[in-house]
């Protein structure tokens, strides 16, 4: 029987993170780094890249980067293409952690109901849930010939896929919490289902279910969702390691179809 230590290791595995500049991104990226793992961060801005890679992995060998507008199936298969071309052919962890999210500032997103976008909600669901579809078909490709454990996939989802916003959090703020951002979590969760049924038992597919994370949020708003959630606070980066360790290693080695909820406990009340 293996070790804890040797179920986690990730020696010679290739990961690709999208949304791989920002902050879960780099939580993520630094716990497989930290297991071993070589890492390619994948978003939308080529600067941002450059400058995360060059300022805070010190110009890592084992962290590369790819620029790509997910957004656009053409870039998402060109960007595949070159994962592809990087690994000699191999996948062996897919985290799909990019998203349109509450504070992005887009026409018709964090307004009332009647006011939100049909245009704006359908270019969200193809960023948080079409491009997780289409960024999965194009891994287990790589996937279902990489030598080795099962691959794993690895979907961020939210407690808003799970339950309606409590929308008295947001007055007098700038935030807001649109349908569509709701919506295409709860697809991505049932979509994660979907894939575990069809994609074993070469690739496992599991998804975290993430509550809110600090960033600087108005005190406002922080004071009113502290006191809903049972921890009585908001997530740090720090938090979402061990998660993404379980289910990015061979400790999670008979886990699919399943999310694992970070959220605080704020689903559990």
């Amino acid at each position: 029987m293996r070790t804890l230590s040797q179920l986690q290791q990730l020696n010679g595995q290739w990961a690709l993170i999208t949304g791989g500049a920002g902050h879960v991104g780099h939580a993520a990226a630094q716990t497989l780094l930290e297991l071993g793992g070589h890492v390619i961060l994948l978003d939308r801005s080529e600067q941002q890249l450059q400058q995360v890679h060059s300022s805070v992995y010190d110009g890592s060998d084992k962290v590369h980067t790819l620029s790509c507008e997910l957004s656009q199936p053409s870039e998402i298969s060109t960007a595949m293409a070159k994962v592809s071309e990087l690994t000699q052919g191999k996948l062996n962890i897919l985290i799909n952690n990019a998203a349109f999210v509450g504070t992005d500032k887009l026409s018709g997103w964090c307004v009332p109901f009647e006011q939100q976008s049909l245009e704006t909600f359908n270019d969200c669901l193809n960023v948080n849930l079409s491009a997780p579809f289409q960024l999965c078909q194009h891994a287990y490709e790589l996937m279902k010939n990489t030598p080795g454990a099962a691959a794993r996939i690895v979907n961020i989802s939210s407690i808003y896929g799970v339950v309606g916003p409590q929308m008295d959090m947001y007055e007098g703020t700038d935030m807001g919490n649109p349908a569509a951002y709701a919506t295409s979590k709860a697809g991505l969760m049932q979509l994660t289902r979907w894939l575990a049924a069809n994609v074993a038992p070469r690739v496992r597919v599991n998804n975290i279910v993430l509550g809110g994370i600090e960033r600087g949020q108005p005190d406002s708003f922080l004071n009113k969702y502290n006191a809903k959630v049972p921890l009585a606070r908001m997530a740090t980066e720090e938090d979402v390691k061990g998660a993404i360790a379980y289910l990015s290693s061979e400790l999670s080695n008979y886990m699919t179809g399943q999310s694992l909820f970070l959220d605080g406990g704020w689903t559990a009340i």
